[in-house]
């Protein structure tokens, strides 16, 4: 036994074989259904931990025959088996607290349901905070949660003494305390799910790895085994720290690392011993750690600096070793002793524990947090699941989101953040290594608002105005891989990332740029967008049927929105038709979202080229009422109204170069988006800022940019609409054309839900605010009664007050009505009114126009 007190440990050497203390077992069969003759297998799991276990049980439990689990040995094998078992509704994501929740009240029937047991202990949880920034936190996370039915509570120090009688709570500000969470045995959970999975007809064969995959001709896969070739309609790469591998099968290269995680348990406390009820698992942010209790004993989990966590780099570069299943690495227990320090006074009791086990196993990561879920947008029919930092708490909910994904066709909800596609060729090794390190590392950082993290920064994604406008004091956010600016700072102040639940650092600079579109031009860096050429005889015809709105003529934009088939949507673009081809262009975070889901529409038909040229072009944006007398010094185009209207497209030289110009602008200002090139970004940048000195011309970035569209009434993808919504509740009916003669997708679902009617509508909100401004999913209250949430706000500095977007039941989506916005825990009232606050450009020039005319 060692103890704590002291510095004074011992390392613990390999362990070979499953804990002892892990409960549980199932037959699971190595024979069965022959899937090598006959009708091919509908889906192909590779991999037989908790998540690929589950996908198997819920694919069965939906009616999918032919349903095939391959563990290369035994099921749990890898990470699963190992470890901590924490569950819980808490996430600082939206749609992931669906996740979580699903999976908790899955863990509970379960056992009813199958008849294994697994050993679900549901004490609460109590995440702890010393700092009033992380009790502004937890209100944060309070209000973006109750609109979602995970109910939180925060408490004081007295009632987390209460509720965990071990706790020193001289330094504890506040709890934010989960009701329903716990933990669970790892192993029983997966004999759970593989005994309802073998119930419902799936089969789970072990000791069978994969050793080759091979596309097709036409659909489908050969999956290699030892045993011979098994055909499969669908495959899905479920294999933990063997992805990489599985991934280099089909011709795809994740970039997953494996990260060393320990814990240790204790002997049993005499303390812990003598409780009445078992203690919350507690949090504590500050010392970041997790700690449970462990039968008599307790269990705690470090979560160490990215200076100090390990990676297992030699599986980057090498592969896992052969054989490797239910093994661990050696533990390291003084990389965990800050932390087991700061566990001591939280819980004094530890100082004279003595550990009875410590455990330092294998666990993946992403480049980021979150795991890698859904179609890959490469191999036709490789699905993943894959990159599980919390694979148990996962593992439910995530088996049922894909299970109804492949059966339905569509994602049941919107859950980008977890999109395999958000990550390409840019995410190098070295990013990964450097994002997984940060990430890991600050698992229990405090989440702010306009989050940023730099590791891996920056990366080749560069614009060719990067440098210039990072010397002109722009302070960069990360768009998928690329650098672009959020704001500018003056001159000699320094573009510091200062984050805050409050206006920061930022807001007088944001406030300087929006007033510099409004009356003067400005220039912003467009260059993340995500840009597509289609072109070929069906291009058309595509187009018709993939989006809502008509097909441009050519020398016209339009925007339009992708549909799922029951309605949602699925995205949002800009065409413009251009001679004998259409350019496409959606937002930096959805490029292989949309491009994805556009070839998987090309491929039930259509005779197109689909080409991505997003890193070929850079985009500069022009805005303000003095954009065309800039750009007249560059070009002898005629650029006046008549010649080059509003929501018109063509190619034209500007200052010597080749652009493609459309006349858009998603400040709702005059404007145009300026696409060449990208070795010509630089001069044509130089080229604009010398024509505009005269007009006051300057750089303005996306946050300017996100206050001016919210003002304008301009809906964001991922925010006022995404698969979670239909176009008609998020108010872009003027977008969708029903009378158009090609049946698109989504068309004959909007027809149903327009006969149905709304339940919900999309509203803008003036909110009575302080220093305060809603970011988005904030709760929206009507008296005392929960009715809504926000979508996205801001600052206007054009109408000096706090605005925001939010949806709420039809019945109070009236201009006039009051409600009030939770911010910070505090209510703020809030006015509907009808929007836009200020009109577009366009509108203002239309309406003088009419005024003359009367």
């Amino acid at each position: 036994m060692l103890r704590l007190a002291g510095r004074a440990v011992r390392q613990v050497g390999y362990l070979y074989e499953a804990a002892p203390w892990r409960l549980g077992s199932t037959r699971v069969a190595t024979t069965g259904l022959d899937f090598q003759a006959g009708d091919p297998a509908e889906m192909v799991i590779i991999g037989g931990g908790c998540v690929g276990v589950s996908i198997a049980y819920h694919l069965a439990k939906a009616g999918m025959p032919r349903v095939l689990l391959l563990e290369k040995s035994e099921l749990t094998a890898g990470s699963t088996w190992h470890a901590a078992g924490l569950v819980t509704l808490f996430n600082t994501g939206i749609n992931f607290k669906r996740i979580h929740e699903y999976s908790l009240k899955l863990y509970e029937q379960l056992e009813q349901e199958t008849g294994q047991a697994v050993s679900l202990h549901l004490p609460g949880s109590i995440r702890l905070a010393f700092t009033p920034d992380q009790v502004d936190e937890f209100h944060y996370h309070k209000t973006r949660s109750r609109w979602m039915q995970a109910p939180m509570e925060i408490i004081g120090p007295e009632r987390v003494l209460e509720l965990c009688p071990i706790a020193n709570v001289d330094k504890i500000l506040a709890g934010l305390y989960t009701v329903r969470d716990g933990h669970i045995d790892p192993y029983s959970l997966t004999m759970a799910l593989a005994a309802g999975a073998r119930m419902h007809g799936a089969q789970l064969q072990q000791k069978t790895p994969v050793t080759g995959l091979e596309a097709r001709t036409g659909d489908g896969w050969n999956v290699h085994t030892p045993q011979g070739i098994i055909k499969a309609k669908r495959i899905i790469n479920c294999a933990g720290f063997w992805a990489k591998e599985v991934g280099k099968m089909a011709g795809v290269e994740h970039q997953l690392m494996t990260v060393h995680h320990q814990y240790f348990i204790t002997s049993s406390v005499p303390e812990v011993a003598a409780l009445q009820r078992e203690i919350p698992v507690l949090r504590d942010i500050e010392g970041s750690y997790y700690l449970r209790q462990e039968r008599q004993g307790l269990l705690i989990g470090p979560y160490e600096s990215k200076e100090t966590m390990r990676l297992q780099d030699d599986w980057m570069e090498n592969g896992v070793p052969s054989g490797f299943g239910k093994e661990l690495f050696e533990s390291d227990l003084d990389r965990l002793m800050p932390h087991v320090e700061k566990a001591m006074e939280v819980v004094p009791v530890l100082k004279d524990a003595e550990i009875s086990r410590v455990v330092c196993g294998p666990i993946i990561y992403s480049p980021e947090p979150l795991p890698l879920v859904g179609p890959y947008h490469g191999p036709k029919n490789y699905w993943v699941a894959v990159g599980f930092g919390y694979g148990i708490v996962h593992a439910g909910g995530v088996g049922k989101y894909l299970a109804d994904w492949i059966t339905t066709g569509e994602p049941p909800y919107d859950l980008i953040e977890a999109d395999p596609n958000r990550f390409d060729a840019w995410a190098t090794p070295h990013y990964a290594r450097a994002k997984a390190s940060e990430s890991y590392g600050m698992n229990n950082a405090v989440m702010y608002p306009k989050e940023e993290r730099f590791s891996g920064r920056p990366t080749y994604r560069m614009s060719g105005v990067y440098n210039i406008l990072l010397d002109k004091g722009g302070s960069m956010g990360f768009h998928s891989g690329w650098e672009q600016p959020h704001w500018f700072s003056r001159p000699g102040q320094e573009p510091s990332y200062r984050p805050s639940f409050r206006r920061t650092n930022w807001f007088e600079a944001v406030g300087r740029e929006c007033k510099l579109v409004m009356e003067k031009v400005g220039v912003i860096d467009l260059t993340p967008f995500g840009k597509f050429v289609i072109s070929g005889p069906d291009s058309a015809r595509l187009l018709d049927s993939l989006c809502a709105n008509v097909v441009p003529a050519e020398g016209r934009t339009v925007v339009s929105h992708m549909l799922t088939p029951r309605g949602r949507v699925y995205a949002e673009l800009t065409i413009s038709h251009l001679d004998d081809s259409f350019f496409l262009i959606t937002g930096s975070g959805s490029e292989f979202h949309d491009l994805r889901w556009i070839k998987h529409v090309v491929a039930g038909g259509f005779t197109v080229h689909v080409k991505n040229v997003t890193e070929e072009q850079g985009v500069l944006g022009l805005a303000g009422p003095y954009a065309r007398h800039v750009l007249r010094r560059l070009t002898v185009e005629d650029l006046s109204d008549s010649a080059f209207p509003f929501m018109s497209c063509r190619n034209i030289m500007i200052s010597g170069r080749p652009v493609t110009a459309v006349r858009i602008s998603y400040t709702g200002e005059l404007g145009w988006e300026l696409y060449h090139s990208n070795v010509d970004t630089l001069p044509l940048y130089m080229a604009l800022m010398e024509a505009g000195k005269e007009y006051g011309i300057g750089d303005f970035g996306t946050y300017a940019l996100n206050t001016l569209r919210l003002e304008k009434g301009f809906r964001a993808w991922g925010a006022e609409m995404n698969c979670d919504r239909n176009p008609l509740e998020a108010g872009l009916k003027p977008f969708i054309k029903m009378k158009k003669d090609a049946d698109f997708i989504g068309k004959r679902a909007l027809t149903e839900i327009k006969k149905a009617g709304l339940q919900q509508k999309l509203v803008f909100l003036i909110v009575d605010t302080d220093d305060i401004d809603a970011e988005g999913n904030e709760t929206v209250w009507y008296e005392d009664e929960v009715v809504g949430n926000t979508t996205s706000g801001a600052y206007s500095f054009t109408s000096i007050q706090s605005i925001a977007f939010a949806y709420v039941s039809t019945a109070l989506a009236t201009p006039g009505q009051t409600l009030h916005v939770e911010l910070l825990g505090k209510r703020y009232p809030a006015r509907i009114v009808q929007d836009p606050l200020i009109p577009t450009e366009a509108r203002r020039k239309s309406e003088r126009y009419e005024a003359r005319l009367i």
